[in-house]
Protein backbone atom coordinates (compact mmCIF):
# COMPACT_ATOMS: atom_id res chain seq x y z
CA UNK A 1 0.00 0.00 0.00
CA UNK A 2 1.10 3.74 -0.65
CA UNK A 3 0.84 6.50 1.51
CA UNK A 4 -0.28 10.17 0.81
CA UNK A 5 2.24 11.58 -2.31
CA UNK A 6 1.03 14.70 -0.76
CA UNK A 7 2.93 14.44 2.33
CA UNK A 8 5.68 11.84 1.33
CA UNK A 9 8.20 15.19 0.74
CA UNK A 10 7.74 16.17 4.56
CA UNK A 11 10.32 15.97 6.79
CA UNK A 12 9.70 16.97 10.62
CA UNK A 13 10.27 20.44 12.04
CA UNK A 14 13.42 21.00 12.28
CA UNK A 15 12.69 23.95 15.24
CA UNK A 16 11.21 21.08 17.19
CA UNK A 17 14.15 18.41 16.53
CA UNK A 18 16.37 21.07 17.48
CA UNK A 19 14.85 21.44 20.34
CA UNK A 20 14.83 17.48 20.74
CA UNK A 21 18.21 17.50 20.55
CA UNK A 22 18.88 20.66 22.92
CA UNK A 23 16.93 18.46 25.72
CA UNK A 24 19.46 15.58 25.02
CA UNK A 25 22.26 17.46 25.41
CA UNK A 26 21.29 20.23 28.26
CA UNK A 27 21.79 22.88 25.72
CA UNK A 28 20.55 26.34 26.16
CA UNK A 29 17.73 26.36 23.98
CA UNK A 30 17.54 29.44 21.89
CA UNK A 31 15.99 27.63 18.99
CA UNK A 32 11.98 26.76 19.78
CA UNK A 33 10.64 30.46 20.55
CA UNK A 34 9.17 30.14 23.92
CA UNK A 35 10.08 31.96 26.90
CA UNK A 36 11.63 30.56 30.05
CA UNK A 37 10.18 33.04 32.28
CA UNK A 38 6.32 32.57 34.07
CA UNK A 39 3.16 33.95 32.31
CA UNK A 40 1.67 36.86 34.07
CA UNK A 41 0.46 36.16 37.68
CA UNK A 42 -2.95 37.47 36.91
CA UNK A 43 -3.40 34.82 34.32
CA UNK A 44 -1.94 31.60 36.32
CA UNK A 45 -4.35 33.02 39.24
CA UNK A 46 -7.46 32.47 36.75
CA UNK A 47 -6.21 28.92 35.71
CA UNK A 48 -6.35 27.88 39.19
CA UNK A 49 -9.94 28.93 39.91
CA UNK A 50 -10.44 27.37 36.87
CA UNK A 51 -9.24 24.25 37.92
CA UNK A 52 -11.74 24.21 40.46
CA UNK A 53 -15.08 25.69 39.12
CA UNK A 54 -14.63 25.00 35.47
CA UNK A 55 -15.74 25.21 32.71
CA UNK A 56 -14.13 21.70 32.43
CA UNK A 57 -16.45 20.39 28.81
CA UNK A 58 -16.66 21.04 25.53
CA UNK A 59 -17.22 25.04 25.24
CA UNK A 60 -19.12 26.11 21.83
CA UNK A 61 -16.83 24.70 18.90
CA UNK A 62 -15.96 27.91 17.61
CA UNK A 63 -15.32 29.40 21.05
CA UNK A 64 -16.62 30.37 24.41
CA UNK A 65 -18.49 33.46 24.27
CA UNK A 66 -16.70 35.04 26.52
CA UNK A 67 -13.57 34.77 25.14
CA UNK A 68 -14.84 35.95 21.32
CA UNK A 69 -16.21 38.78 22.95
CA UNK A 70 -12.86 39.57 24.90
CA UNK A 71 -10.74 38.99 21.31
CA UNK A 72 -13.53 41.19 19.55
CA UNK A 73 -12.96 44.17 22.11
CA UNK A 74 -9.53 43.68 21.82
CA UNK A 75 -8.23 43.61 18.30
CA UNK A 76 -10.99 46.46 17.88
CA UNK A 77 -8.90 48.45 20.49
CA UNK A 78 -5.88 48.11 18.86
CA UNK A 79 -7.23 48.01 14.41
CA UNK A 80 -9.49 50.41 14.74
CA UNK A 81 -11.79 47.80 13.38
CA UNK A 82 -15.29 46.50 14.88
CA UNK A 83 -16.02 42.59 14.90
CA UNK A 84 -18.59 40.49 15.51
CA UNK A 85 -17.55 38.06 17.96
CA UNK A 86 -20.52 35.72 16.70
CA UNK A 87 -20.38 36.14 13.18
CA UNK A 88 -16.49 37.18 12.16
CA UNK A 89 -14.71 34.99 14.96
CA UNK A 90 -13.46 31.33 15.30
CA UNK A 91 -11.08 30.20 18.30
CA UNK A 92 -8.50 27.56 17.19
CA UNK A 93 -6.07 25.65 18.97
CA UNK A 94 -3.20 27.51 17.99
CA UNK A 95 -2.78 29.85 15.23
CA UNK A 96 -1.06 26.63 13.79
CA UNK A 97 -4.63 25.44 13.23
CA UNK A 98 -5.90 28.98 12.54
CA UNK A 99 -3.88 28.82 9.59
CA UNK A 100 -4.59 25.17 8.55
CA UNK A 101 -7.98 25.94 8.61
CA UNK A 102 -7.68 28.91 6.83
CA UNK A 103 -6.60 27.57 3.92
CA UNK A 104 -8.43 24.74 3.72
CA UNK A 105 -11.24 26.86 3.29
CA UNK A 106 -10.07 29.45 0.69
CA UNK A 107 -7.61 27.41 -1.57
CA UNK A 108 -8.89 24.60 -3.66
CA UNK A 109 -6.52 21.98 -5.05
CA UNK A 110 -3.60 23.27 -7.87
CA UNK A 111 -4.42 26.86 -6.68
CA UNK A 112 -1.27 29.12 -5.97
CA UNK A 113 -0.32 30.90 -2.79
CA UNK A 114 2.59 33.33 -2.41
CA UNK A 115 5.03 33.37 0.80
CA UNK A 116 7.56 35.79 1.29
CA UNK A 117 10.87 33.75 1.86
CA UNK A 118 12.04 33.64 4.74
CA UNK A 119 9.06 32.14 6.09
CA UNK A 120 7.84 29.93 9.20
CA UNK A 121 8.04 26.56 8.13
CA UNK A 122 4.50 25.67 8.57
CA UNK A 123 3.43 28.33 5.84
CA UNK A 124 5.12 26.06 2.34
CA UNK A 125 3.26 22.52 4.34
CA UNK A 126 -0.32 24.16 4.86
CA UNK A 127 -0.14 25.16 1.09
CA UNK A 128 0.96 21.45 -0.04
CA UNK A 129 -1.95 20.19 2.68
CA UNK A 130 -4.32 22.20 0.78
CA UNK A 131 -2.87 21.20 -2.51
CA UNK A 132 -1.75 24.25 -3.62
CA UNK A 133 1.50 25.47 -5.16
CA UNK A 134 2.95 27.67 -2.99
CA UNK A 135 5.17 30.65 -4.99
CA UNK A 136 7.91 31.58 -3.00
CA UNK A 137 9.06 35.66 -2.98
CA UNK A 138 12.43 36.52 -1.70
CA UNK A 139 12.76 39.32 1.27
CA UNK A 140 16.26 39.98 0.36
CA UNK A 141 18.79 40.19 3.46
CA UNK A 142 20.08 42.10 5.57
CA UNK A 143 16.99 44.88 5.00
CA UNK A 144 14.77 41.76 3.81
CA UNK A 145 13.07 44.10 1.06
CA UNK A 146 10.92 42.42 -1.31
CA UNK A 147 10.73 43.13 -5.29
CA UNK A 148 7.34 44.93 -6.27
CA UNK A 149 7.50 43.28 -9.57
CA UNK A 150 8.66 39.81 -8.39
CA UNK A 151 5.69 40.10 -6.06
CA UNK A 152 3.13 41.01 -9.06
CA UNK A 153 4.54 38.53 -10.73
CA UNK A 154 2.97 36.25 -8.16
CA UNK A 155 0.03 37.50 -8.67
CA UNK A 156 -0.16 37.57 -12.65
CA UNK A 157 0.92 33.91 -12.22
CA UNK A 158 -2.49 33.50 -10.81
CA UNK A 159 -1.54 33.60 -7.01
CA UNK A 160 -5.12 33.08 -5.29
CA UNK A 161 -3.75 34.02 -1.65
CA UNK A 162 -0.86 35.67 0.00
CA UNK A 163 0.41 34.80 3.70
CA UNK A 164 2.15 37.28 5.37
CA UNK A 165 3.72 36.98 9.09
CA UNK A 166 4.29 40.54 10.48
CA UNK A 167 6.31 41.07 12.69
CA UNK A 168 8.05 38.42 10.71
CA UNK A 169 9.49 34.85 11.88
CA UNK A 170 12.31 34.26 11.26
CA UNK A 171 13.72 37.65 10.13
CA UNK A 172 12.05 40.36 12.74
CA UNK A 173 11.19 42.20 9.41
CA UNK A 174 8.04 44.99 10.76
CA UNK A 175 6.51 45.55 7.60
CA UNK A 176 6.32 49.37 6.56
CA UNK A 177 2.56 51.47 6.15
CA UNK A 178 3.99 52.05 2.19
CA UNK A 179 4.82 48.36 1.37
CA UNK A 180 1.78 47.02 3.62
CA UNK A 181 -0.44 49.34 1.24
CA UNK A 182 1.25 47.78 -1.72
CA UNK A 183 0.61 44.36 -1.13
CA UNK A 184 -3.23 45.77 -0.51
CA UNK A 185 -3.03 46.98 -3.78
CA UNK A 186 -2.17 43.85 -5.61
CA UNK A 187 -4.77 41.54 -3.74
CA UNK A 188 -7.20 44.27 -4.94
CA UNK A 189 -6.08 44.32 -8.49
CA UNK A 190 -6.01 40.52 -8.77
CA UNK A 191 -8.98 39.91 -6.32
CA UNK A 192 -6.92 37.54 -3.95
CA UNK A 193 -6.77 37.28 -0.18
CA UNK A 194 -4.20 38.25 2.10
CA UNK A 195 -3.44 35.71 5.03
CA UNK A 196 -1.83 37.29 7.92
CA UNK A 197 -0.20 35.60 10.53
CA UNK A 198 0.24 38.54 13.83
CA UNK A 199 0.84 36.59 16.88
CA UNK A 200 4.14 38.94 17.16
CA UNK A 201 1.76 42.14 16.83
CA UNK A 202 2.97 43.67 20.41
CA UNK A 203 6.67 42.55 20.23
CA UNK A 204 7.92 45.45 17.95
CA UNK A 205 11.16 47.70 18.55
CA UNK A 206 10.84 51.65 17.98
CA UNK A 207 10.38 53.58 15.65
CA UNK A 208 8.61 50.71 13.72
CA UNK A 209 4.85 50.32 14.59
CA UNK A 210 2.55 47.39 13.35
CA UNK A 211 0.08 48.08 10.47
CA UNK A 212 -3.16 46.12 10.63
CA UNK A 213 -3.72 44.89 7.37
CA UNK A 214 -7.79 44.37 7.73
CA UNK A 215 -7.74 48.35 8.56
CA UNK A 216 -6.26 49.21 5.07
CA UNK A 217 -8.74 50.48 2.68
CA UNK A 218 -10.61 47.63 0.85
CA UNK A 219 -8.78 44.85 2.83
CA UNK A 220 -11.77 44.35 5.21
CA UNK A 221 -13.48 41.28 3.64
CA UNK A 222 -10.18 40.01 1.64
CA UNK A 223 -8.10 39.63 4.91
CA UNK A 224 -8.26 36.93 7.05
CA UNK A 225 -6.38 37.13 10.56
CA UNK A 226 -4.68 34.85 12.38
CA UNK A 227 -3.56 35.18 16.01
CA UNK A 228 -2.86 33.71 18.80
CA UNK A 229 -1.96 34.11 22.94
CA UNK A 230 1.42 32.33 22.60
CA UNK A 231 3.75 35.43 22.55
CA UNK A 232 1.47 37.85 23.94
CA UNK A 233 1.05 36.07 27.33
CA UNK A 234 3.97 33.12 27.72
CA UNK A 235 1.62 31.03 27.40
CA UNK A 236 2.98 28.98 24.07
CA UNK A 237 1.93 25.50 26.01
CA UNK A 238 -2.11 26.66 26.13
CA UNK A 239 -2.44 26.54 21.91
CA UNK A 240 -5.19 28.89 21.86
CA UNK A 241 -5.21 30.77 18.83
CA UNK A 242 -8.05 32.71 16.55
CA UNK A 243 -9.27 33.77 12.99
CA UNK A 244 -11.02 37.20 12.42
CA UNK A 245 -12.38 37.26 9.00
CA UNK A 246 -16.10 38.52 7.41
CA UNK A 247 -18.74 36.41 7.54
CA UNK A 248 -18.91 33.83 4.62
CA UNK A 249 -14.99 33.30 5.07
CA UNK A 250 -15.80 32.53 8.85
CA UNK A 251 -18.80 30.30 8.37
CA UNK A 252 -16.08 27.83 6.38
CA UNK A 253 -13.24 27.88 9.00
CA UNK A 254 -16.00 27.51 11.52
CA UNK A 255 -16.71 23.78 9.97
CA UNK A 256 -12.78 23.00 8.92
CA UNK A 257 -12.46 23.63 12.44
CA UNK A 258 -15.03 21.70 13.60
CA UNK A 259 -13.51 18.60 12.13
CA UNK A 260 -9.95 19.38 12.66
CA UNK A 261 -9.67 19.58 16.40
CA UNK A 262 -13.95 20.54 17.08
CA UNK A 263 -12.74 22.81 19.51
CA UNK A 264 -10.34 24.26 22.12
CA UNK A 265 -9.66 23.96 25.33
CA UNK A 266 -12.57 25.30 27.72
CA UNK A 267 -10.79 26.04 30.82
CA UNK A 268 -7.87 27.51 28.97
CA UNK A 269 -10.17 29.64 27.03
CA UNK A 270 -11.71 30.93 30.56
CA UNK A 271 -8.48 31.41 32.06
CA UNK A 272 -7.50 33.58 29.23
CA UNK A 273 -9.69 35.96 29.49
CA UNK A 274 -8.55 37.58 32.17
CA UNK A 275 -5.45 38.21 30.02
CA UNK A 276 -7.37 39.43 26.84
CA UNK A 277 -8.86 42.15 29.05
CA UNK A 278 -5.60 43.81 29.94
CA UNK A 279 -5.14 46.96 29.75
CA UNK A 280 -2.50 49.14 27.58
CA UNK A 281 0.14 49.01 30.28
CA UNK A 282 0.63 45.45 30.26
CA UNK A 283 1.56 46.19 26.67
CA UNK A 284 3.58 48.70 27.59
CA UNK A 285 5.38 46.96 30.00
CA UNK A 286 5.54 43.62 27.21
CA UNK A 287 7.18 45.77 24.71
CA UNK A 288 10.00 47.39 27.37
CA UNK A 289 10.80 44.10 28.79
CA UNK A 290 11.18 42.57 25.36
CA UNK A 291 13.06 45.85 24.18
CA UNK A 292 15.64 44.96 27.08
CA UNK A 293 15.70 41.57 26.08
CA UNK A 294 16.67 42.22 22.56
CA UNK A 295 19.35 44.79 23.67
CA UNK A 296 21.11 42.10 26.52
CA UNK A 297 21.13 39.67 23.15
CA UNK A 298 21.99 41.73 20.11
CA UNK A 299 24.62 43.88 22.60
CA UNK A 300 26.25 40.77 23.94
CA UNK A 301 26.59 39.60 19.89
CA UNK A 302 27.88 43.07 19.30
CA UNK A 303 30.99 42.98 21.69
CA UNK A 304 31.30 38.96 20.36
CA UNK A 305 32.37 40.58 16.99
CA UNK A 306 29.36 38.51 15.41
CA UNK A 307 26.98 39.54 12.43
CA UNK A 308 23.45 39.33 12.54
CA UNK A 309 20.34 40.50 11.43
CA UNK A 310 18.84 43.45 13.48
CA UNK A 311 14.84 42.40 14.49
CA UNK A 312 12.57 45.39 14.15
CA UNK A 313 9.93 42.82 15.75
CA UNK A 314 9.24 39.74 16.85
CA UNK A 315 12.46 37.97 19.16
CA UNK A 316 14.37 36.36 17.01
CA UNK A 317 17.95 37.01 15.09
CA UNK A 318 19.87 35.88 12.38
CA UNK A 319 23.68 35.21 13.04
CA UNK A 320 25.64 35.02 9.81
CA UNK A 321 28.14 31.77 10.40
CA UNK A 322 29.36 32.16 6.27
CA UNK A 323 33.11 33.20 8.43
CA UNK A 324 33.29 29.39 9.54
CA UNK A 325 33.08 28.10 6.06
CA UNK A 326 29.33 26.34 6.57
CA UNK A 327 28.10 24.66 4.32
CA UNK A 328 25.54 22.32 5.44
CA UNK A 329 23.66 24.72 8.56
CA UNK A 330 21.68 21.57 9.65
CA UNK A 331 24.73 19.82 10.45
CA UNK A 332 26.09 23.14 12.07
CA UNK A 333 23.81 23.58 14.72
CA UNK A 334 23.73 20.14 15.68
CA UNK A 335 27.34 20.17 15.93
CA UNK A 336 27.14 23.69 18.05
CA UNK A 337 24.51 21.91 20.47
CA UNK A 338 26.73 19.47 21.29
CA UNK A 339 30.48 21.49 21.38
CA UNK A 340 28.90 24.84 22.48
CA UNK A 341 25.97 24.12 24.00
CA UNK A 342 23.42 26.36 22.50
CA UNK A 343 20.50 25.52 20.08
CA UNK A 344 19.59 27.13 17.23
CA UNK A 345 17.37 26.09 14.07
CA UNK A 346 19.48 26.33 10.82
CA UNK A 347 18.29 29.22 8.38
CA UNK A 348 18.09 26.89 5.23
CA UNK A 349 14.98 25.86 6.88
CA UNK A 350 13.20 29.12 6.32
CA UNK A 351 14.97 30.24 3.29
CA UNK A 352 13.55 29.21 -0.30
CA UNK A 353 16.43 30.16 -1.25
CA UNK A 354 20.00 28.63 -1.55
CA UNK A 355 20.99 30.56 1.36
CA UNK A 356 22.54 28.54 4.28
CA UNK A 357 24.23 30.93 5.92
CA UNK A 358 22.32 32.00 8.59
CA UNK A 359 21.06 30.30 12.01
CA UNK A 360 18.00 31.49 14.20
CA UNK A 361 18.55 32.18 17.83
CA UNK A 362 15.45 33.32 19.83
CA UNK A 363 16.26 35.54 22.83
CA UNK A 364 12.58 35.68 24.55
CA UNK A 365 15.04 34.34 27.78
CA UNK A 366 15.85 35.62 31.08
CA UNK A 367 19.04 37.82 31.31
CA UNK A 368 20.47 34.58 33.51
CA UNK A 369 19.52 32.84 30.55
CA UNK A 370 20.86 35.00 27.75
CA UNK A 371 24.57 36.32 29.74
CA UNK A 372 25.11 32.15 30.21
CA UNK A 373 24.41 31.76 26.60
CA UNK A 374 26.39 34.71 25.23
CA UNK A 375 28.90 33.17 27.36
CA UNK A 376 28.95 29.73 25.52
CA UNK A 377 28.98 31.90 22.31
CA UNK A 378 31.91 33.58 23.08
CA UNK A 379 33.94 30.27 22.15
CA UNK A 380 32.28 29.22 19.38
CA UNK A 381 34.55 31.07 17.23
CA UNK A 382 37.77 29.20 18.58
CA UNK A 383 35.87 26.15 18.61
CA UNK A 384 33.99 26.05 15.15
CA UNK A 385 37.66 27.23 14.15
CA UNK A 386 39.61 24.67 15.43
CA UNK A 387 37.21 21.56 14.42
CA UNK A 388 38.51 19.40 12.32
CA UNK A 389 36.90 16.62 9.89
CA UNK A 390 33.15 18.12 10.37
CA UNK A 391 30.15 17.49 8.50
CA UNK A 392 29.46 20.72 8.03
CA UNK A 393 32.19 22.26 6.27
Amino acid sequence: MRLSSRTEQFTDSVIRRMTRISDEYGAINLSQGFPDFEPPIEITKSLAKVATEGPHQYAVTFGAKNFRDAVAKKYEHFSGLKVDPDKEIVVTCGSTEAMMATMMSIVNPKDKVAVFSPFYENYGADAILSGAEPIYIPLVPPTFDFDKKVLEDAFIQGAKAIILCNPSNPCGKVFTHEELSYIAELAIKYDAFVVTDEVYEHIVYAPNRHVYMQALPGMRDRTIVCNSLSKTYSITGWRLGYVIANEEISERIKKVHDFLTVGAAAPLMEAAVTGLEFDDSYYEELAAHYSHMKEVFVGGLDKLGFKYTNPQGAYYVLLDVSEFGVRDDNEFCEWMIKNVGVAAVPGSSFFKEDINNYIRLHFAKQDDTLIEALNRLATLREKANAAKDVSWR
